[in-house]
């Protein structure tokens, strides 16, 4: 049983005896009544090392200071039961009376109750195991486990619980940011009350340290060894980089922490103080104190109460009522000889205070009155007076719900009240406004903090930071340092992972077809690589596609006029001009290489190309073997050769040719359908996507010039065996310059494939299909027209017949 708890046994022991015995005489602890409610107030403070007790003890109360404020406490309650004593609404004939006792404030405070008696008949007659059904109010203990019906059935309370305070501070550092906080708390069940409740509740906020509070006693020894951990808290603060400091702390203990900080200079600090010190006025007077940085304080919404001010600092208008001489010694602490004194010296202070633990004495008595104002069946002509048992008020004060001086007033399941707290600052400079009011929650319990009238004790006014951590910037994610969640290092994303805000711990990867630089939130569209037509290399392209369109529609022009020479019939006759018309669609199909794939565009460049330079080839095959048949198998094989001319071999032919190469296409298509493909690159720049007509393009392009291999070898083989022809009719040289630039290129174009991808294998094969082109156009084409328009004398059938002449005499 601690001290507090004695006191109030032994005090109420003696006050039920002396109300059963008879009246008391009149004072300002003491008045008759019909029903009588009992108070308990600190009236006189002290701050002590031994607060707690093993056996009843009651203490002398006047040894200690004065405490105006709980005599304030005191006066409201008076006020009350006047105001109510005079009223013909409320308990029309029904007198109120009170018993209060000075409960002495130590450090570990009995919270502050207002204890209800019945009438004098029932209080005779009561016994100890009806206490715990007795209807208790609380006006000041904020303290969780009052909540609990279990423990506390008959406990109410007019000031919010705990679990509010600590939901408005979270809620304070949440609208300014602050997440690094000190936290101190006295050793008392306040303090610890408070701790447990900002630890449970304190989900986005990290303790940067924790230290509770030591009672500077009266003891010598005790004290040395409470100022040297008080010196060693406040040298903690002051190396730490959080600068926001809860103090969880009674009145009584956190002065002396207050002094140290001045005396050791701490500066910049945001101190938030709990509502049992949030209002005093004798801890704002310390000299220097504003100069720590900028308080805020947690208090009980301020509710004026009309003539409560003038009524606390009157003298008595019963002569005896101010008589303060030692009570009845059956009573205990019932006196204060200087209290009235001290309140009309501190007034000014308690105005500077409102009326907020005043308004929570006075809606009290209220309730009171209200739940025997049911019970007692009261109308506009009366009451009936009756014996009333603790459940039965105990019922009806849980029932109570009435509005007072516009505020409602009833009670919860838990019996907490429906008012909560609001934050106030502390002013040095204004005498008038020492607390300003400068935050509060609305109806849905959102902060509402007036930002325009907060005087901040920094440079320019700014609001103080006060973070473990500063945040991190675009693109970075947080990584732990240590325990604690508001403790990070800032890491930057890697290129291709963004930060989802989502997620701030972790960098997500990009969709396959999205990119993103290193330290980015979000991934943009990959840029997607092909041939367009104004790089450069589609530039060279186009000008040399142009160039042997426009040279192969001059040759077509030239052998067009000049079709019935020898230069011209010796070259192929009809075949030139199939060779030449195969060279034109040859060189257009090189334009779908460039700009963005397409299906059919991909079928173009795998089909026209194939077809129209296999077209050449067949036709300088063939040619190739008919010089050779004329001049050296003709004489041999005549049957043979002249069957080849019957059936006209030549056509056959190339249709053949042709007729396997549409075959070879179509299974090309089949197994390697050549449709636009996005794929990434292989090696290390991953932010772009190449977009190619076939991922297997190596296989395709062997498959698709399978055939011209072959034509190309017989070409050659061909030609070389007739190196020894007349001059005009020896194509050996020319055509083995274009099988020769034919083998470079199909090899280039092979290495690039296995080695190359995007943008350069597609450059690669256009080139490639360019220089076969030109090379059949200038080393097949060029000496016939060179002939043809430079050396017309040599274009004639007598020079021809007099080479073939020359051959055949040699031959022979």
């Amino acid at each position: 049983m601690g001290a507090g708890e004695a006191l109030v046994v032994a005090c109420l022991g003696a006050l039920i005896t002396r109300v059963a015995s008879g009246a008391t005489p009149a004072s300002h602890f003491h008045l008759d009544g019909d029903y009588v409610l009992g108070g308990l107030f600190p009236l006189h403070t002290e701050a002590t090392t031994h607060p707690y007790r093993s056996k009843a003890w009651v203490p002398d109360c006047k040894q200690y200071n004065t405490k105006p404020s709980g005599y304030s406490y005191l006066q409201a309650m008076r006020y009350a039961v006047e105001e109510i004593n005079h009223s013909s609404f409320l308990l029309p004939g029904v007198s109120l009376g009170y018993e209060m006792v000075d409960i002495c404030y130590h450090t570990n405070p009995v919270h502050a109750l207002l204890y209800f008696l019945s009438d004098d008949r029932f209080l005779v007659e009561v016994r100890a195991n009806y206490t715990r059904y007795r209807p208790r109010i609380s006006y000041r203990a904020t303290v969780e486990f009052l909540s609990d019906p279990r423990t506390f059935p008959a406990a109410f309370r007019t000031i919010p619980s705990t679990e509010q305070q600590i939901t408005l501070i979270l809620k304070l550092l949440q609208r300014f940011r602050w997440n690094w906080v000190v936290v101190l708390y006295s050793e008392d069940e306040y303090g610890q009350t408070n701790l447990r409740q900002l630890r449970t509740q304190a989900v986005a906020t990290c303790v940067a340290f924790q230290e509770s509070i030591p009672v500077v006693g009266s003891d010598p020894s005790a004290a040395d060894g409470a100022w040297n951990r008080i010196r060693s808290t406040v040298q903690k603060m002051k190396g730490s980089s959080a600068k926001v400091a809860i103090i969880l702390s009674s009145d009584m203990v956190v002065g002396p922490l207050l002094l140290e900080a001045v005396q050791q200079n701490v500066t910049g600090f945001v101190w938030i103080a709990a509502e049992a010190w949030s209002m005093d006025p004798e801890i704002r007077k310390i000299t220097g104190l504003s100069s720590l940085g900028t308080f805020f304080g947690i208090a009980p919404e301020e509710v004026p109460i009309p003539g409560l001010n003038d009524f606390r600092i009157r003298q008595s208008a019963d002569p005896g009522e101010d008589d303060e001489s030692p009570a009845d010694p059956a009573m205990c602490n019932q006196e204060c000889d200087d209290c009235l004194v001290e309140i009309q010296e501190k007034e000014p202070s308690l105005r500077g205070l409102g009326d907020r633990i005043e308004f929570n004495v006075y809606s009290a008595v209220y309730a009171v009155a209200h739940a025997l104002h049911r019970l007692l069946g009261c109308n506009g002509t009366g009451c009936r007076l009756r014996a009333l048992y603790p459940w039965q008020l105990l019922k009806a004060m849980s029932q109570v719900s009435f509005v007072l001086l516009n505020n409602t007033v009833n009670f919860d399941e838990k019996g907490d009240p429906p008012n909560g707290f609001e934050v106030v600052q502390w002013l040095w400079d204004i005498p008038e406004e020492p607390f300003r009011r400068i935050a509060s929650c609305n109806e849905r319990g959102e902060l509402q903090v007036e930002t325009e009238i907060i005087v901040w004790h920094t440079g320019n006014n700014t609001v103080p930071r006060s973070v473990c951590s500063e945040q991190c910037g675009p693109g970075e994610m947080r990584k732990h340092v240590g325990p604690l969640s508001c403790c990070f290092k800032c890491v930057k994303c890697t290129a291709g992972t963004f930060l989802n805000q989502s997620n701030i711990f972790t960098c997500q990867s990009c969709p396959p077809d999205m990119w993103s630089g290193a330290g980015q939130e979000e991934c943009f569209s990959k840029p997607v690589l092909y041939l367009q037509w104004d790089a450069p290399a589609a530039i060279f392209l186009v000008v040399f596609t142009m160039v042997g369109f426009l040279a192969s529609g001059g040759l077509l022009r030239i052998f067009a006029r000049h079709v019935n020479t020898p230069v011209v019939r010796s070259a192929g006759g009809p075949l030139c001009f199939l060779m030449i018309a195969s060279l034109l669609v040859g060189f257009g199909s090189l334009l779908f290489y460039i700009g963005r794939p397409t299906e059919v565009k991909c079928v173009c460049r795998r089909t026209l190309f194939g077809l129209c330079f296999t077209l050449c080839m067949a036709c300088m095959t063939v040619r190739s073997f008919q010089i050779v048949c004329v001049f050296k198998m003709a004489a041999r094989l005549p049957r043979a050769y002249n069957a080849w001319v019957k059936y006209n071999g030549q056509w056959v032919f190339v249709a053949t040719v042709f007729s396997l190469k549409l075959g070879v296409v179509a299974i090309n298509l089949y197994l390697f359908p050549p449709l636009p493909v996005q794929s990434l690159p292989s090696g290390s720049d991953l932010a772009v996507l190449i977009l190619s007509c076939n991922p297997n393009y190596l296989s395709a392009a062997i498959l698709n010039n399978a055939l011209e291999m072959v034509l190309s070898f017989w070409c050659f083989s061909f030609a070389y065996m007739g190196k020894a022809l007349p001059k005009h009719y020896n194509e050996a040289k020319y055509i083995s310059m274009c099988m020769a630039g034919y083998f470079t290129c199909w090899v280039t174009l092979v290495v690039v494939m296995a080695v190359g991808e995007g943008v350069a294998v597609t450059v690669c094969d256009a080139a490639a299909g360019l220089s076969n082109l030109l090379s059949l156009c200038v080393g097949y084409f060029g000496p016939k027209c060179y002939i043809i328009l430079f050396r017309p004398e040599q274009n004639t059938s007598s020079f021809f017949q007099t080479a073939i002449q020359s051959y055949t005499m040699r031959s022979a």
